[in-house]
């Protein structure tokens, strides 16, 4: 099965048992009565077969839990100075893991059926399995006081899928935490996302702000998110353990290219069929033209590049208001009062959507003594 799994791509397979994680029926219950999922509720819509595999499916008898490389190419946290250029999380860079690792499962999902009367299904995050604490039960790593997986040889760039399986298989002994006294994840957040080792306010996370919120980014994030447009990679970039994933680099997955640097004024300027066209078979695709571009902008907004304010300028007349505004705010940190007013005057006067207005309203307010005396939205 070892063999099989890494011809297929696999660096990593363990076993555990389903029942190896009895704290999540726990953990994951006052994780979410403290809101720190957000918005994403789907994660108590099925809480229950989260926290017990046997709950999800009844016929499981063991887990076999896989690791595949994606280490990056290069350091992810020196794209940070390049202000002009979009940050993109090292797993974003290459082809949706949902596809890639599903179709990877099922095939050796189909061989292990093959071997005898044995069911299986598989998994890759969008079914309620709860695939890192499974993946330390068994022995891929240990969950980090960032709450990510971290392996002694593939440090933390492990994209991980799960097979239940009525096959009663031998489990692999868990792995040891080896994180010590080492918090360089936890320091290093921008937003600090984490109220204590090991617990995670997705809230404050910017992956979670940048992919899954849907709305506006609340102000207080907005300058700490820098140039990052999709996701963050700050507290995995930073982990010790990521020396010993060089070893392993020959077999990750391929990174495009045009996705390790794209320039903030090329994705500013992306319509609906443009963005599809430009991501296509790509995580980044299924977050949305919309929610992508106001990522965009919050990073022009910080760019402190002049050169970039025509860019944002052009998405004051765009068609969704969560671009409009985030355009609205990153003008306001980039120009003059005097021609954000007159900006405001151009357009911003007839602007109909509430949120809009008070994006306005927020960045005008500082200007108010060099008012032309239009009034604010």
């Amino acid at each position: 099965m070892e063999t099989r799994a890494r011809h297929l791509g696999f660096e990593a397979i363990r076993v555990t048992r389903p029942d190896a994680v009895p704290e999540l029926r726990e953990r994951l219950p006052a994780w979410l009565a403290a809101g720190h999922h957000g918005s994403m509720d789907w994660m108590i819509e099925r809480a229950d077969q989260r926290a017990d595999p046997a709950t999800l499916w009844p016929g499981v008898r063991s887990v076999l839990v896989l690791g595949m490389n994606y280490g990056p190419e290069a350091d992810p946290l020196a794209l940070l100075a390049r202000r002009d250029r979009g940050a993109i999380a090292a797993y974003a860079q290459r082809r949706d893991y949902h596809e890639v690792v599903k179709g990877k499962l099922k095939e050796l999902g189909g061989y292990l059926s093959a071997k005898g009367d044995v069911r299986v299904k598989v998994f890759v995050d969008t079914a309620p399995v709860m695939e890192k604490p499974l993946a330390a039960a068994a022995g891929l790593g240990w969950q980090g006081k960032h709450t990510v997986l971290v392996s002694r040889t593939l440090g933390n760039w492990l994209l991980l899928g799960a097979i239940y399986t009525s096959a009663d298989l031998a489990p692999d002994a868990p792995e040891a935490d080896h994180c010590g006294s080492c918090r360089r994840c936890l320091d290093i957040c921008p937003t600090n996302a984490f109220p204590a080792p090991y617990q995670l306010d997705a809230r404050r996370c910017i992956s979670y702000l940048t992919i899954e919120h849907a709305g506006p980014i609340a102000p207080e994030f907005r300058a700490a998110i820098g140039n990052r447009i999709f996701g963050c990679d700050d507290c995995l970039a930073v982990c010790p353990w990521n020396k010993f994933a060089i070893a392993s680099a020959e077999g990750r997955m391929a990174a495009q290219a045009d996705l390790a640097a794209p320039p903030l004024a090329e994705l500013a300027r992306l319509d609906d069929a443009g963005f599809r066209a430009r991501f296509a078979g790509t995580p980044i695709k299924r977050t949305g033209r919309d929610r992508f571009l106001r990522n965009v902008l919050v990073a022009i907004g910080n760019s402190g590049d002049l050169a970039l304010a025509p860019e944002a300028e052009r998405c004051l007349s765009d068609s969704a208001p969560l671009v409009r505004g985030m355009a609205v705010w990153a003008l306001a940190r980039l120009l003059a009062p005097a021609r954000l007013r007159d900006l405001f005057n151009a357009g911003g006067l007839s602007e109909t959507d509430a949120a809009v207005r008070a994006e306005w309203r927020l960045a005008l307010e500082p200007a108010a003594p060099e008012t032309t005396g239009q009034p604010l939205p």
